[in-house]
């Protein structure tokens, strides 16, 4: 097969030791940077990225992508748009130094308190995203949009964005995932895969299936989910040689605030979720 292997390491240990130490236990050498020790990698003062970037490549621990906080879902369309562009404007010399393309962005859900109509939410997305893009293109990185929170969650949203933004470093992050917990259907996730087939990037792998009663979905490994095949096969037939990276969510679910503890479990079930991954690809392979 001829996919790569890599994850948010930040759900099996919050210190960057153990993030390296978790890689090597399941013998893979990328990650994609988001928390360490609780902080986003995107605050990180410049001497704290300094000693991160240092570590990595005495390591030689490849960096995939870097987990943003732009248009997600702490940040609702009636946020502060300088955020967003200070954030990009600091990490894009520091992704480019480790030779990462992916930022990954979301596409700013409506605001719950004065909600915009779909029309408005729309101009002012693609407004935002125009000007995230067009800094992007100059730093010569891509905004991965993951089809998560925002004006770009269902396809339809995505693909009109993109046409609107109409810009190369706008590109999509599928997570396999996403749409069938917020939709309790993995049919909706795979509807949203084959309608974003041709802007896919870069894949994100999470798994669900129904809870104990049968009602809201929850996450689970990659067996427990028929669409996660139905996915990879489809994507190495029509060529997909990138990066599968795992966001497991079972044991840490960031945006919920569920950070991984110290009791080892969350670096468990990361490494589970990794071999299993992997059997998965050589099964089909």
């Amino acid at each position: 097969m001829p996919f790569g292997f890599t994850g948010f390491t930040d759900e099996a240990e919050r210190s960057l030791d153990g993030q390296i130490s978790t890689l090597r236990e399941v013998g893979w050498s990328a990650i994609e940077l988001r928390l360490i020790d609780g902080k986003n990698i995107c605050d990180f003062t410049d001497e704290e990225w300094k000693r991160t970037w240092d570590r990595l490549q005495k390591e030689q621990i490849q960096v995939v992508g870097f987990g943003g906080q732009i248009g997600n879902w702490a940040r609702p369309i009636d946020s502060d748009f300088s955020l967003d562009i200070d954030e990009l404007k600091r990490v894009a010399p520091r992704m480019r130094q480790a030779g990462t393309k992916f930022l990954r962005i979301m596409s700013y859900p409506n605001s719950e308190s004065n909600p915009l109509s779909r029309s408005e939410w729309r101009i002012e997305a693609v407004r935002r995203l125009k000007e995230l893009a067009k800094i992007a293109e100059g730093e010569g990185i891509i905004l991965g949009h993951e089809n998560c929170s925002g004006y770009g969650e269902t396809p339809e949203g995505y693909l009109d964005l993109v046409e609107a933004v109409n810009s190369p470093a706008l590109q999509l992050i599928f997570d396999t995932g996403n749409n069938s917990l917020h939709d309790n259907n993995t049919e909706v996730t795979w509807d949203y895969y084959q309608k974003c087939r041709e802007q896919i990037t870069h894949v994100h792998i999470k798994c669900a299936k129904p809870g104990e009663n049968g009602d809201d979905f929850v996450t689970c490994y990659v067996d427990e989910d028929p669409v996660q095949e139905r996915i990879l096969k489809d994507l190495e037939a029509t060529g997909y040689d990138g990066w599968l990276s795992i966001e497991p969510h079972i044991k840490a679910a960031i945006h919920a605030g569920q950070d991984v503890d110290d009791s080892g479990e969350g670096r468990v079930v990361w490494v589970n979720f990794a071999k299993g991954l992997e059997g998965l690809v050589s099964e089909i392979g």
